[in-house]
């Protein structure tokens, strides 16, 4: 099913959520600590370049207490909102993510989470991003009075079958998440944020 989209971005721009977003941050462990049952690590401002970021994890292993430390990983992370950070992520990877949260918000980290596994997808984002919502069926109904249906509809139906003319846009929004049109990801506050899953 194809479909043009509104053109707002729902309810909530995304400079708002940019504000409440803490800073994305990974906790990186020397392993040969670890493995001798020592903790050593330390934590990093995950939204640098990744050349920084391996920077300060090779002062971090020479500075080890355990002798010949060269092996890390990532063993905690925060900030980083519904995407999944891995021990053996690449600093690359982790380093995309952590910048597009801190550019976009914690929408970001959602698209992340949806399209895990392929990481050409991340560079989408602002292409896909379709806004902030109440609630799927907001959306549809928004998508409708932009596209001029409701209008439509209302000056074709008398006004004494108007309150039984409407157009089901529960039944919309789930048919166009079912055909791959739109992804839906719960939000932080208890709102959706919608992407275009034709992108």
């Amino acid at each position: 099913m194809s479909h043009e989209q509104p053109s707002t971005h729902g309810e909530h721009e995304a400079s708002s959520e940019r504000r409440s977003t803490p800073s994305p941050r990974i906790y990186v462990a020397s392993l040969a600590d670890y493995n001798a049952g020592r903790l050593h690590g330390v934590w990093l401002d995950a939204d640098r370049d990744p050349a920084e970021l391996q920077a300060d994890i090779r002062a971090m292993l020479a500075a080890a207490p355990e002798p010949g430390a060269e092996e890390y990983a990532i063993h905690d992370y925060e900030g980083f909102g519904e995407a999944r950070i891995d021990e053996h992520d690449s600093l690359e990877l982790v380093s995309r993510i952590a910048r597009g949260i801190a550019a976009h918000g914690p929408a970001f980290a959602a698209w992340a989470h949806i399209q895990v596994g392929d990481e050409t997808a991340l560079d989408r984002f602002e292409e896909a991003y379709l806004g902030h919502y109440e609630s799927e069926q907001a959306y549809a109904e928004q998508l409708i009075d932009d596209l001029g249906y409701q209008q439509l509809l209302d000056n074709s139906v008398p006004d004494s079958l108007r309150p039984y003319a409407r157009i089901d846009t529960e039944a919309l929004a789930r048919d166009m998440q079912l055909d791959g049109d739109l992804h839906f990801c719960p939000a932080d506050d208890g709102g959706i944020w919608i992407f275009d899953g034709r992108v």
